[in-house]
């Protein structure tokens, strides 16, 4: 699902700008520093690991800030019990999944609205761990223009940590990122005839 870009020029000076910015990061590894961790892959847990990461989070007394792309007005567990917690700002993207509301129009425009809450936690400093579950959906279909994604992933306080969730990250986000996990399917209960479980999937 990565995406290609067809302007040579355009593509060598982003993965310049990219690996500049990982270069220095590794430089500096001995520091504390904000780190970014891309959980990727067909696979079921993506978004459950960002949420272990958030609860741990919480447990250190850390400021929390989520943004749920693409989840709609789908209610969860997780959702319910994190919304409780007094250190987390949680951000859900107004319309549901593409397949449901069938308007690219109205995609680009909840994915900007839902952009706009994200960008706003990715520039204050006070919020320790910033969660973007689903976002990399959002590049792939060019909902969001990746150049204005990435530079606000750079740019981010130097000591917040980050974690970006979905199928088929982009090479830029891969590259970008200090830390990528990419979780296989091996087998899946839906395709066995099995719902999604409460307490499980939701």
């Amino acid at each position: 699902m990565s995406k290609t870009i067809k302007d040579p020029d355009k593509h060598k000076k982003r993965m310049q700008a990219i690996k500049s910015h990982v270069d220095k990061r590794i430089a500096k590894a001995q520091e504390d520093k904000g780190t970014f961790v891309l959980l990727t892959g067909n696979g079921k847990g993506k978004s459950s690991s960002a949420l272990g990461m958030v609860a741990r989070a919480l447990g250190h007394g850390m400021k929390v800030g989520v943004v749920q792309f693409l989840k709609g007005e789908w209610n969860t567990g997780e959702i319910d019990f994190f919304k409780q917690q007094k250190n987390v700002q949680w951000e859900i993207m107004p319309a549901g999944f593409t397949w449901e509301t069938q308007n690219r129009d109205s995609d680009i425009a909840s994915s900007e609205q839902a952009w706009e809450k994200a960008a706003a936690m990715l520039s204050d400093p006070s919020i320790d761990l910033v969660v973007l579950d689903e976002l990399t959906y959002l590049l792939h279909y060019e909902y969001l223009l990746e150049d204005t994604v990435l530079k606000a992933l750079m740019n981010r306080p130097e000591n917040q940590h980050l974690v970006v969730t979905g199928r088929g990250a982009s090479d830029a986000l891969v590259e970008l990122a200090d830390t990528v996990s990419e979780i296989k399917e091996v087998k899946h209960a839906f395709k066995r005839g099995i719902k999604a479980q409460k307490g499980l999937e939701f």
